[in-house]
């Protein structure tokens, strides 16, 4: 399908959660296969015409502006197959425009005991994702890729086996490309086991001694699924928000997804955990009672963008950027760019997916 409705053209070019001003596209197109998306590249390499691929629209950074002098579209969203299942090898094949929830949805009414790792904003999808470099509020680990690169050429970027030594593993050069070499029509994407987690939460004096705790904590080797930093500011941007109703102490916190095969498991990283919160200052350690109190607290970390904006209020659009540093400087960058915006009177709030090193900032 092809489109030049306006409307369409400006849906694709611009996003009221994207600081930078968009630039409506001159065609969108809609591919069903990758030979569609070859056939696509070449004409545009033909006339010349800058290309720029769509995945769920869910960027925050702008990965979906139009070009000012015109350009064509890809919208990938009519190839959202899943392809292929591997249960006894951990993976699955699917097409570019599969949305992650999508996924293991899928696997859980199949009943098969596997997620896909990753937690992202609703409705991201996996070619958007892959290109990137998306990480949510848990590791990933891409697998094989079919890229179509700027000469229409398609290429796989490895085996579908795990582990291989022979030839490049070119999959990395695509991870976090942005489109900018190839357009992922097909992906493999790694499975993981689910393991019975709980929600916990704690509260510190101060950013810098949150982070420290952190990287105690990782250090240990005690099993977190993930660990979220999140401000006062933010906590306190939540409180007002209300959109799930639960109300916290305005003060810099850590939330944690406890791991484990068993209950016991479970309390013995708890222990470790609280163990560490306590030897950094933190106070106040909460364990959720209930998977429904867990999964309410996770969402108050999952609505932090429209938190941030309604933090800010009025018609103000949130700057947003992802810092990412070896996690043992994670406290010297927090405090230093904390003290850096405040001396320029920018209202702002931050989080972070502590356990892998990376703050988004929001202002």
């Amino acid at each position: 399908m092809v489109s030049t409705d306006p409307a369409n053209l400006s849906t694709h070019g611009f996003s009221p959660n994207v600081m930078h001003e968009g630039v409506a596209h001159s065609v969108v197109v809609y591919p069903n296969s990758t030979a569609d998306v070859v056939k696509i590249v070449k004409i545009a390499n033909k006339y010349r015409m800058p290309v720029v691929p769509y995945a769920g629209g869910t960027s925050l950074e702008g990965h979906f502006i139009g070009h000012e002098g015109g350009g064509i579209c890809i919208d990938m969203s009519n190839m959202n197959q899943i392809l292929e299942i591997h249960p006894g090898d951990s993976d699955m094949v699917v097409q570019s425009g599969v949305d992650w929830m999508e996924i293991n949805s899928t696997l859980k009414e199949k009943g098969i005991p596997l997620f896909f790792p990753i937690d992202p904003g609703p409705s991201a999808t996996i070619g958007g994702m892959l290109s990137t470099g998306c990480s949510g509020t848990n590791a990933v680990r891409y697998g094989t890729a079919k890229v179509v690169l700027p000469s229409g050429e398609v290429i796989k970027t490895r085996q579908r086996a795990r582990k291989s030594s022979a030839g490049f593993d070119v999959t990395k050069l695509f991870i976090g490309a942005e489109g900018t070499l190839g357009i992922v029509t097909e992906v493999t994407v790694r499975l993981a086991p689910i393991i019975p987690s709980q929600v916990a939460i704690a509260q510190f004096p101060s950013v810098k001694q949150a982070t420290e705790a952190v990287i105690e904590i990782l250090n240990t080797g005690a099993n977190i699924q993930c660990m979220e930093l999140l401000d006062s500011a933010f906590m306190h941007a939540t409180n007002v928000s209300g959109a799930t109703g639960n109300k916290y102490d305005v003060a810099d916190h850590l939330f944690f997804k406890l791991q484990g095969a068993t209950p016991a498991a479970i309390d013995d990283t708890a222990k470790i955990v609280q163990q560490i919160v306590k030897k950094h200052d933190g106070s106040k350690f909460k364990r959720a009672k209930t998977q429904e109190e867990g999964d309410l607290i996770w969402q108050d970390r999952k609505n932090a963008l429209f938190t941030a904006l309604a933090y800010a209020g009025g018609d103000a659009k949130g700057w947003l950027t992802d810092v990412c540093v070896p996690i043992s400087n994670l406290p010297q960058l927090i405090e230093e760019t904390q003290k850096d915006i405040e001396a320029h009177g920018i209202k702002y709030l931050t989080v972070g997916h502590a356990g892998d090193g990376q703050r988004p900032w929001a202002y």
